[in-house]
């Protein structure tokens, strides 16, 4: 049955950690990332329509709504898919989105949304091959192939080249956004001003690789760090505060930003105590976006992600 109207899970992705590790001719730098899901993400839909457009809900959609529909990327996602498969001229595709995620957010939001679309319309065109999809995903932006596999991964190369990982443990966490725009392109311009910190050791990939346990994931993802973070703390002060909040709360064990931010994220050794830095925090600094949520070490079932706004 063609998933018609169907909701589609579009959860937000964590940079467990992320290393620079070189550049290419092109000038895209080469990385190489842990990257797991949240327990909350966006909510997408796609029903038959005359012509192409987006319905935009949910308590962080605001800033989407001034956008025409052909700049969203999940309609570009939908346009490219029926450009690549030949789908008739006249034929077209409304997509209904509710928005959890903030955006330019280091949360991949926009991303996860194109490849819910990418998901839903795979199946409804007749089950889509990967080889078609995994092209259209890398040109709709680094994060859309990751998060079209949606599940834990070692993404390396550009973020095209992803290695499924074992069941690692889940993470309760407290993601925090101090509500600070950062666009990627001048926190990459930042790192390439100062001199981009090169790694090409593999020590963290072939453990996690292995399996770990919440004290082993912990360890590891703790040697670790992410490259963007210094350019954009640099860039945004306000996430150095954001981190020392989160590392001032009771039972915090591992506090870092994700993607090229601002969110960041702390992991606790339960729901509980996630639960209770969250509430601190809100209390401590009103205008930041918190939310406790889980990071899952696995695939995880539709409809797991929380509307939690």
């Amino acid at each position: 049955m063609a998933p018609w109207g169907q909701v589609e899970d579009a959860p937000a992705k964590v940079n467990l950690t992320l290393r620079i590790t070189g550049r290419r001719a092109d000038g895209y730098h080469k990385l190489s990332s842990l990257i797991v899901f949240a327990s909350l993400g966006d909510r997408v839909a796609v029903d038959q329509a005359a012509e192409w457009g987006v319905s935009l809900t949910g308590p962080l959609a605001g800033p989407l709504k001034s956008e025409p529909p052909e700049a969203n990327l999940a309609v570009r996602a939908a346009k490219a898919l029926a450009a690549a498969l030949g789908r008739p001229s006249g034929e077209a595709v409304h997509i209904r989105l509710e928005k959890h995620i903030p955006m330019a957010a280091g949360l991949g939001g926009g991303s996860a949304d194109a490849a819910a679309v990418l998901r839903l319309l795979a199946k409804a065109w007749g089950d889509v091959e990967p080889a078609i999809l995994h092209p259209i995903a890398l040109g709709l932006g680094a994060d859309v192939p990751v998060c079209a596999f949606n599940a834990p991964a070692m993404a390396e190369g550009i973020g095209e080249v992803l290695t499924p990982l074992p069941a690692l443990p889940d993470l309760p966490a407290v993601l925090v956004n101090p509500q600070v725009p950062v666009p990627t392109g001048p926190v990459f311009a930042r790192l390439k001003a100062a001199g981009s910190p090169l790694r090409d050791d593999t020590a963290l990939a072939d453990g996690v690789k292995a399996g770990l346990s919440f004290g082993g994931l912990i360890d590891a993802v703790g040697r670790e760090r992410n490259d963007l973070e210094a350019p954009a703390i640099d860039l945004q002060p306000v996430i150095a505060d954001v981190l020392d909040a989160l590392r001032a709360t009771t039972g915090c064990v591992l506090a870092r930003m994700s993607g090229s931010g601002a969110t960041c994220f702390g992991v606790f050794p339960t729901a509980e105590e996630a639960s209770r830095a969250s509430q601190a925090l809100t209390s401590a600094h009103p205008d930041w976006w918190v939310k406790p949520i889980t990071l899952y070490g696995k695939a995880q079932e539709k409809g797991r992600v929380s509307s939690a706004g």
